[in-house]
C-alpha cells in the first residue's frame, strides 16, 4: 500500500480531468507510444496517470526504482531531457535507463509547483526513434506541465482551506468563549477563501476554455485520424484506391487543423511567459516584415495596403510582430468576396479619449482597418475571448488570434477596441501609453 501522501498525489492528478486528454494529445502529435505524469522524490518514482499504447505495463500507483530512471536526474537538475534516438545520442547512448527499458526516444520535463518545489515529471517514451527536439514539441510539453502544476496548486490550496475550516469547527465544540473566538476566526478565513476563490475563478476562465478545446476540438480531429487510418488499413492496404485517397486527404486535413490549434495555444502561452524586454523599434520595418511573411496568404488575392508612416515605439519586438501578423491575417481571412481588400494602417499620438484611458497620459494610437465582411458591433468585446470565432464556416479559424492580440496589448500596458459593421469592414484601435 502506498503511503497516504503519495496516494493523495495520485488522487489529485486523477481529479484533473484534462490530464488524460493532454497525454492523448502528446501521443497523437509526437508519435510516442507511452506518456505519463509521474510523482518523483529522492527515493520514489510513482505513476499518477498513464496513456499506454505500447503495452509498457504501468498503471496509476505502480512504481519504478527511481535510480533506474532518467527522471531522477531531472529531479536533481530541474531541466528537461529530450532524446530523438538513443543509439545516436552521445550523452545517453550508453545510459542504463534506455537499455533497461528498451526505449529509443524519450522526452521528460519537470513539473514545478507554485512554491518552487519539484513535484515530478511529464514524460513520454517509445521503443522507436522520434523527432522530438523541435520548438513546438518542447513548448507543448512546457505548456502542459504548467497547466498540470496550476491545477495541483489549486487542489492543494482548496484541501488546505478545508483542513483549516475543519480544525476550526472542532474548536467550536470545546467552550462557548472559544466558540465565539473561533466563529470570528472562521469568518475571516471564509472571507479570505471567497477572495481567493474569486481570483481562482478568473484564472480558471481561460483554463476552462482550454479544457473545452482539449476535450472537444482537439479530440475531434484525432478521432478522424483514427477512423480514416482504420479505413486505409482495412480496405486499401496494398494499393490506395480513390476511396483510400479521399480518406487519406481527410486525415491530412484533420491533422492540419489540430496542428494549428496547438500552434496557437503555444503562441498564446508564450505571450504570457515571455520576458518583457522593451526596445525602441521602427514600426514601419516590423510591418513590412509581417506583410512579407504573409505573402503566400494573399498572392492569389486582390489586396491593397495603405500604410502611413508609423514611426517608432518602445515595444516587446517578438510580441508586437505577432500582434500585427494576427490583425493583418485576420483582415485577409475575413475579406469580402465582392470587392478588393483594402487594409489601412495608421498611427498618431493622442490623449485618453476613451473612458478606460487616463486623460493625463499620452498614448500611441495604432489603427488597423479593412473593408472586409466586418462583424456585428454587439460582439465587439466577445471577439477577444479565448476560442471565440464569430465566423466558422466556410472560413477556418481557431478563435485564438484576437485573444493573443489582446494579451500582447495588455503586456504593453495598453488597451484595444474593435468596431465592426456587417458587410462593410472592421477597425481595431490600439492604445499604448508613451510613459
Amino acid at each position: 500500500m502506498l503511503e497516504e501522501n503519495f496516494q493523495q498525489d495520485i488522487t489529485n492528478i486523477q481529479n484533473i480531468t484534462i490530464v488524460p486528454t493532454l497525454l492523448n494529445v502528446i501521443c497523437q502529435t509526437t508519435g510516442m507510444g507511452f506518456a505519463a505524469v509521474a510523482r518523483v522524490t529522492e527515493d520514489r518514482w510513482i505513476t499518477c496517470s498513464v496513456q499506454d499504447n505500447v503495452a509498457f505495463g504501468l498503471k496509476p500507483g505502480d512504481e519504478l526504482q527511481v535510480k533506474t530512471t532518467i527522471c531522477d536526474e531531472i529531479r536533481q537538475d530541474r531541466k528537461a531531457v529530450i532524446i530523438d534516438n538513443v543509439s545516436e545520442d552521445p550523452e545517453f547512448r550508453y545510459h542504463h535507463t534506455p537499455a533497461m527499458y528498451g526505449l529509443q526516444s524519450y522526452i521528460s520535463v519537470p513539473i514545478m509547483l507554485k512554491d518552487g518545489s519539484f513535484f515530478g515529471t511529464l514524460c513520454a517514451i517509445d521503443p522507436k526513434p522520434n523527432s522530438l527536439k523541435t520548438f513546438k514539441v518542447r513548448e507543448m510539453f512546457n505548456l502542459f506541465a504548467d497547466l498540470i502544476s496550476f491545477h495541483i496548486t489549486s487542489i492543494e490550496e482548496a484541501n488546505e482551506s478545508k483542513t483549516i475550516l475543519k480544525e476550526k469547527d472542532n474548536l467550536l465544540e470545546k467552550t462557548e468563549i472559544e466558540k465565539q473566538k473561533a466563529v470570528k476566526s472562521k469568518s475571516d478565513i471564509e472571507k479570505k477563501l471567497i477572495e481567493k476563490n474569486i481570483s481562482l475563478e478568473k484564472m480558471n476562465n481561460e483554463l476552462e476554455a482550454f479544457n473545452y478545446i482539449s476535450s472537444h476540438d482537439l479530440q475531434e480531429p484525432l478521432r478522424k485520424i483514427q477512423l480514416f487510418t482504420d479505413t486505409i488499413e482495412r480496405e486499401e492496404l496494398n494499393n490506395l484506391s480513390e476511396k483510400g485517397k479521399t480518406a487519406f486527404n481527410k486525415i491530412k486535413t484533420s491533422a492540419f487543423r489540430m496542428q494549428n490549434l496547438i500552434n496557437d495555444l503555444l503562441i498564446y502561452s508564450k505571450t504570457k511567459f515571455d520576458d518583457r524586454k522593451f526596445v525602441l523599434k521602427d514600426l514601419n520595418e516590423i510591418t513590412r516584415d509581417v506583410i512579407e511573411d504573409l505573402t503566400d496568404e494573399f498572392e492569389n488575392k486582390n489586396v491593397v495596403f495603405d500604410i502611413q508612416d508609423l514611426g517608432k515605439l518602445s515595444v516587446i519586438e517578438f510580441q508586437f510582430r505577432q500582434l500585427l501578423y494576427n490583425l493583418i491575417n485576420n483582415s485577409m481571412k475575413f475579406a469580402s468576396p465582392d470587392r478588393n481588400l483594402i487594409i489601412t494602417i495608421s498611427s498618431k499620438i493622442t490623449n485618453g479619449i476613451l473612458e478606460k484611458l487616463s486623460p493625463l497620459t499620452k498614448y500611441y494610437q495604432i489603427t488597423i482597418a479593412d473593408n472586409g465582411i466586418g462583424f456585428d458591433q454587439s460582439y465587439n468585446e466577445k471577439i477577444f475571448g479565448l476560442f471565440q470565432a464569430l465566423h466558422t464556416k466556410p472560413i477556418k479559424s481557431t478563435g485564438i488570434g484576437l485573444t493573443i492580440v489582446k494579451r500582447i496589448v495588455e503586456n504593453h500596458n495598453g488597451f484595444i477596441t474593435a468596431k465592426g459593421i456587417l458587410n462593410q469592414g472592421a477597425k481595431f484601435d490600439i492604445f499604448i501609453p508613451l510613459e
